[in-house]
Protein backbone atom coordinates (compact mmCIF):
# COMPACT_ATOMS: atom_id res chain seq x y z
CA UNK A 1 0.00 0.00 0.00
CA UNK A 2 1.62 2.94 -1.15
CA UNK A 3 -1.45 5.54 -1.45
CA UNK A 4 -0.56 9.14 -0.70
CA UNK A 5 -2.24 10.56 2.46
CA UNK A 6 -4.64 12.90 1.81
CA UNK A 7 -5.72 13.77 5.77
CA UNK A 8 -4.93 12.83 8.91
CA UNK A 9 -7.72 13.58 11.24
CA UNK A 10 -6.50 13.01 15.12
CA UNK A 11 -10.04 13.67 17.49
CA UNK A 12 -7.75 15.18 20.39
CA UNK A 13 -7.01 18.12 17.91
CA UNK A 14 -10.89 19.01 17.63
CA UNK A 15 -11.99 18.22 20.84
CA UNK A 16 -9.14 18.22 23.34
CA UNK A 17 -8.01 16.00 26.10
CA UNK A 18 -10.04 13.26 27.47
CA UNK A 19 -11.81 13.60 30.93
CA UNK A 20 -9.25 13.21 33.15
CA UNK A 21 -6.63 13.98 30.34
CA UNK A 22 -3.78 16.13 30.94
CA UNK A 23 -2.64 17.09 27.08
CA UNK A 24 -0.62 14.72 25.27
CA UNK A 25 0.55 12.31 27.93
CA UNK A 26 -2.48 10.94 29.65
CA UNK A 27 -4.71 11.07 26.34
CA UNK A 28 -6.80 8.65 23.87
CA UNK A 29 -8.09 9.56 20.58
CA UNK A 30 -9.57 8.54 17.65
CA UNK A 31 -7.19 9.02 14.62
CA UNK A 32 -8.72 8.73 10.79
CA UNK A 33 -6.37 8.39 7.90
CA UNK A 34 -7.79 9.63 4.56
CA UNK A 35 -5.81 8.72 1.32
CA UNK A 36 -6.07 10.31 -1.78
CA UNK A 37 -8.16 7.33 -3.18
CA UNK A 38 -10.93 8.35 -0.25
CA UNK A 39 -10.22 5.27 1.21
CA UNK A 40 -10.63 5.76 5.09
CA UNK A 41 -9.24 3.97 8.08
CA UNK A 42 -9.62 4.26 11.92
CA UNK A 43 -7.26 3.38 14.88
CA UNK A 44 -7.38 4.30 18.78
CA UNK A 45 -4.08 5.85 19.88
CA UNK A 46 -3.73 5.44 23.85
CA UNK A 47 -0.52 6.83 25.69
CA UNK A 48 0.63 4.77 28.33
CA UNK A 49 -0.20 7.06 31.11
CA UNK A 50 -3.58 7.06 30.09
CA UNK A 51 -4.07 2.90 30.17
CA UNK A 52 -2.86 3.41 33.55
CA UNK A 53 -5.08 6.38 34.11
CA UNK A 54 -7.84 3.82 33.24
CA UNK A 55 -6.78 1.02 35.02
CA UNK A 56 -6.90 2.65 38.05
CA UNK A 57 -10.21 4.28 37.40
CA UNK A 58 -11.95 0.63 36.50
CA UNK A 59 -10.27 -0.52 39.96
CA UNK A 60 -12.80 2.04 41.49
CA UNK A 61 -15.48 1.87 38.96
CA UNK A 62 -15.80 -2.04 38.93
CA UNK A 63 -15.49 -1.44 35.14
CA UNK A 64 -13.24 -4.20 33.50
CA UNK A 65 -13.45 -6.72 36.59
CA UNK A 66 -12.08 -4.48 38.58
CA UNK A 67 -9.22 -2.72 36.39
CA UNK A 68 -7.84 -6.51 35.85
CA UNK A 69 -8.38 -6.08 32.04
CA UNK A 70 -8.01 -3.16 29.51
CA UNK A 71 -8.93 -3.57 25.27
CA UNK A 72 -9.52 -1.66 22.59
CA UNK A 73 -9.78 -2.61 18.98
CA UNK A 74 -7.64 -1.16 16.78
CA UNK A 75 -5.34 -0.11 19.63
CA UNK A 76 -1.76 1.51 19.09
CA UNK A 77 -0.16 2.78 22.56
CA UNK A 78 1.80 5.47 22.17
CA UNK A 79 4.44 7.77 24.47
CA UNK A 80 2.39 10.98 23.71
CA UNK A 81 -0.54 12.19 21.18
CA UNK A 82 0.29 14.86 18.94
CA UNK A 83 0.58 15.25 15.17
CA UNK A 84 4.17 15.17 14.87
CA UNK A 85 4.50 11.04 17.05
CA UNK A 86 1.11 10.35 14.97
CA UNK A 87 2.42 10.86 11.66
CA UNK A 88 5.61 9.51 12.38
CA UNK A 89 4.24 6.16 13.40
CA UNK A 90 1.92 6.35 10.40
CA UNK A 91 4.11 6.80 7.90
CA UNK A 92 6.39 3.97 9.86
CA UNK A 93 3.39 1.25 9.98
CA UNK A 94 2.92 1.53 5.87
CA UNK A 95 6.34 1.62 5.22
CA UNK A 96 6.98 -1.82 7.16
CA UNK A 97 3.27 -2.97 5.19
CA UNK A 98 1.72 -3.11 8.80
CA UNK A 99 -0.84 -0.35 8.33
CA UNK A 100 -3.56 -2.30 7.48
CA UNK A 101 -2.85 -5.18 10.03
CA UNK A 102 -3.23 -2.42 12.78
CA UNK A 103 -5.84 0.44 11.39
CA UNK A 104 -9.60 -0.72 10.27
CA UNK A 105 -10.66 0.31 7.17
CA UNK A 106 -14.14 2.44 7.03
CA UNK A 107 -16.79 1.77 4.96
CA UNK A 108 -19.66 3.86 4.11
Amino acid sequence: MQRPIKNIWIESEDKGAIIGGTEEINDNSDVIVTFDDKSKYVATFFTYDNIEYLRQKNRQTGECLDGRFFWASDMIIIERINRKEVVEIIEHLIKEKEFESIFDQITE
